[in-house]
């Protein structure tokens, strides 16, 4: 296994020399790394794991500098719903520009944005709809959470936060205090106050060590006796924050009684519940949002990635009874983006029809079905899960030791081993989940069962590789 260890850190640090000397024009992938190592910033991620400079990006396809073709299942982490460069997308933002519109409005009105919201309000479960509003917020979905703190912490008055461990809002200071992971915030000091995080139900890895049902149920009593208590120490929140499907924690979806569990006791109590839907949403499950499969009627929306058809966009939709802040309470210079308004109503059109859901469910059964046949075979996939095209494959290492469900240690050198091979063999998928253990599938929409074919052909052959090199140790 340090074998292992040193071969994922190898491939992480070793684009860090190059030819390439400042001044020099970059030819190859290692001469543009090794300018990017020079004057990006430590903080940079995805070039540590995929080393190279692309150039064309077309449909489920991108080409770096050296001619060489990747089949791309990240697709700006979920963001382009609809793959690269997609026609319709482009043209629709062609038109703008050749015709004089206006690109940046802040907050002013125009038709675009006026259809924009329109077709958003339309695609509200009913309750909601008939009474929504919207804020555009700054283009990051972080910024979407910080507005829709405030927004509820103004209309209740009150001061703290529930959220849930495995939860990822974002990297601003008021989000990131609502995550859970702690990589990020062991080094930011005095992030927002008085959150407090509650398990989420994780059959393989339950909280409470029970898992399936009981474990469930166990998240829910938890949930609602807390909240109750008058003996529990946390004082009535301002708001719940969750994402029905969490995505960087691990693709893990929030069981259909959980989430009608935590609208009921929100509903009872007065408490705003805020669903995230930034990464879930916009078709990736299925549904147009994730939280439809529950069939409940959230206070709060948060929206982005996706919706601003490959252009920055964040927006809160939100109950109008707590549309209690000021004029400028919320702002943001680029919240008035008509490339993203336009783009997204396109987007917004395409994915919400019927017929191009059901073709995600069943594209998403496609690679749930190979990768759980998979699973049969090898020693080193421990659990695979999802909804539509959010997927998810926890990786385990063989030899560790069971816990009290059975379930092996994750194992996130293995993981990083097999998304490296991946790359390798022009495939590019992302990681997450505890220890970095679970690979990811955020692949355009619309991908084409050929494509969804070659990228299962590509993994099951890397995993049946990895998997070989670990029995053999």
């Amino acid at each position: 296994m340090m074998e292992l260890k040193n071969d994922v850190q190898n491939m992480q640090n070793g684009q860090a020399s190059c030819a390439c000397k400042c001044g020099k024009t970059p030819v190859s992938n290692a001469d543009y790394m090794a300018r990017q190592e020079n004057t990006e910033s430590n903080a940079r991620s995805y070039p540590r794991k995929f080393p190279f400079s692309l150039v064309k990006a077309k449909g489920s396809w991108v080409e770096d500098v050296e001619g060489n073709r990747y089949l791309d299942f990240l697709c700006g982490a979920g963001t382009l719903a609809l793959g690269h460069n997609d026609p319709e997308v482009n043209q629709a933002m062609v038109e703008m520009l050749t015709n004089d519109a206006p690109l940046h409005t802040l907050d002013l009105m125009t038709p675009v944005k006026d259809t924009f919201v329109q077709t958003l309000i339309s695609l509200l479960p009913p309750g909601l709809k008939e009474n929504a509003k919207v804020q555009f917020c700054s283009p990051s979905g972080t910024d979407a959470t910080d507005a829709a703190i405030k927004l509820c912490k103004t209309a209740t008055g009150r001061r703290s936060v529930i959220a849930f461990h495995g939860g990822y809002h974002g990297m601003g200071h008021g989000a990131l205090a609502l995550t859970g992971n702690l990589g990020a915030k062991e080094k930011v000091a005095s992030l927002m106050p008085d959150v407090h995080f509650f398990p989420y139900p994780y059959s393989y890895r339950c909280p409470f060590g029970l898992g399936g049902e009981m474990g469930i149920k166990a998240c829910c009593e938890y949930f609602e006796r807390t909240l109750k208590d008058p003996e529990s120490g946390i004082i009535p929140p301002a708001a719940v924050i969750l994402e029905p499907i969490q995505g960087e924690g691990g693709v893990i979806p929030a069981p259909v009684e959980f989430l009608q569990t935590v609208r009921r006791v929100t509903e009872e109590l007065g408490i705003p519940m805020i669903v995230d839907e930034i990464q879930c949403g916009v078709g990736r499950s299925g549904k147009f949002f994730a939280f439809e499969y529950a069939n409940i009627v959230p206070d709060v929306i948060l929206v982005s990635k996706a919706i601003g058809g490959t252009q920055p966009m964040s927006v809160v939709v939100y109950n109008k009874k707590l549309d209690k802040w000021q004029p400028g309470a919320h702002a943001g210079t680029f919240r008035g983006n008509q490339l993203a308004m336009r783009a997204g109503t396109v987007v917004m059109n395409r994915v919400s029809k019927p017929e191009f859901l059901a073709e995600v469910i069943e594209k998403g059964d496609m690679i749930r079905a190979r990768v759980n046949a998979l699973k049969e075979k090898v020693s080193i996939i421990g659990d695979v899960r999802g909804k539509g095209l959010m997927f998810g494959c926890e990786f385990v290492d063989p030899a560790g030791k069971k816990d009290s469900l059975g379930s092996l240690p994750g194992n996130g050198e293995i993981a990083a081993k097999v998304q490296h091979l991946c790359f390798e063999n022009r495939l590019v998928m992302e990681r997450g989940g505890r220890n970095g253990a679970v690979m990811r599938c955020l692949c355009a929409l619309n991908v084409t069962k050929e494509d969804v074919n070659i990228m299962l052909d590509t993994f099951e052959k890397v995993v049946l590789s990895v998997d070989k090199e670990i029995a053999g140790k």
